[in-house]
């Protein structure tokens, strides 16, 4: 049971206290390790403490039924501080989850036109203005990479790079498809549409957690174009790298200089290659498990944005909200959508946990 692993917890915490506390602690080679731990393990301590609080106040209410004259005033309170006991043991469980490691990486994200035309490249238009409200709503900081305009001022595909606390951790269920249903404003029969763009979430990784060889790059230079196709440069700026062995290609062109494009070429190719290892070895865990919400096929629909009824139905959830208007506006209401994927991505750790447990334990 996982109340085992509490005592051990506030153990070391005060262990640790007590070694960086000594006089001679800050010459100590390993002294900003200890420092580091110790800030780790300080909200765990809190909530622990917390719970330790109302172990104490409930054991007191119990003592409170062999009196006559509080009897019933225990009886009244035991089940409302018994549920609050079962929420805090909630709170520390999660806490004691593996953490995914790239939960604290910022996010490369690439939002694509799916089916649907014109209508779908406006549709990425009103997914990246979402995303970025989002990451103003965050204290992000938010740069667009690259770009590619359909003919009717829609987007083909966007990629931007998301910078702040925790990116990765509260975008990287946004990957999927993603389905739109309302009536494009050409359309003069007022017949709903529904059309779809792809969203890929990424970890932002350094040149030290990918290196590229040379000579597994193909690199090639043009022009670069806009939408149509006409020329707006009129030098070879544009970047086109291949990674020969795993065949992913990376186009680069809104920037002037050959330089900068080719450096955010690579920037987002370090990211496809780290995503392609992650989700390999991701897969091979999902095999075991019943839900892969998040770590899944990203063909899957993952989400509905229905204008006419003002509805947004998350498919992988079952939650469906009727404030359509506040969530694509990127704050507070996609906060919650966020919310409750993290809610449910940690029930079904949690349940899977308890399935590896043995009854006896």
């Amino acid at each position: 049971m996982f109340r085992k692993k509490l005592p051990m917890i506030l153990q070391r915490y005060y262990d640790l206290e007590t070694q960086a506390s000594l006089p001679d602690a800050p010459s100590r080679p390993d002294f900003a390790d200890i420092l580091r731990e110790h800030t780790q393990l300080m909200p765990f301590v809190q909530e622990i403490e917390t719970l330790q609080a109302l172990d104490t106040e409930l054991s007191n209410l119990r003592n409170l039924l062999n009196d006559p004259d509080f009897k019933a005033m225990a009886q009244e309170e035991i089940p409302t501080l018994t549920q609050r006991i079962s929420d805090q043991e909630w709170i520390i469980r999660c806490l004691l989850l593996p953490k995914d490691q790239d939960d604290d990486r910022n996010a490369m994200m690439e939002i694509r036109a799916g089916t649907g035309g014109e209508e779908a490249a406006l549709f990425v238009g009103t997914l990246l203005r979402m995303y970025r409200r989002y990451a103003e709503h965050k204290g992000w900081t938010c740069e667009i990479l690259s770009t590619s305009e359909s003919d009717q001022g829609g987007i083909r595909e966007v990629a931007l790079s998301i910078s702040g606390r925790d990116v990765f951790a509260h975008l990287k269920f946004e990957a999927g498809v993603h389905r739109v249903q309302r009536v494009p404003e050409t359309e003069a029969s007022g017949r709903l549409h529904t059309s779809t763009a792809t969203v890929a979430v990424l970890p932002e990784v350094e040149e030290i957690d990918i290196q590229i060889a040379e000579k597994d790059l193909r690199i090639d230079v043009f022009r670069s174009s806009g939408p149509g196709g006409q020329s707006v440069n009129t030098t070879d700026s544009a970047v086109r790298i291949t990674h020969i062995p795993t065949g992913l290609v990376v186009q680069q062109q809104d920037e002037k200089s050959q330089h900068k494009n080719k450096a955010k070429a690579l920037k987002i190719l370090r990211s496809r290659l780290y995503d392609k290892i992650r989700s390999e070895q991701d897969q091979e865990r999902a095999d075991s498990r019943h839900s892969q919400v998040g770590r899944g096929e990203r063909s899957e629909r993952i989400r509905t944005y229905n204008f006419p009824q003002g509805r947004l139905t998350d498919h992988r959830i079952k939650l469906t909200l009727y404030k359509l208007s506040q969530i694509i506006e990127g704050g507070s209401g996609l906060e919650e959508v966020i919310q409750a994927l993290l809610a449910d991505d940690r029930a079904q750790q949690l349940a899977q946990e308890d399935t590896l447990i043995p009854e006896n334990g």
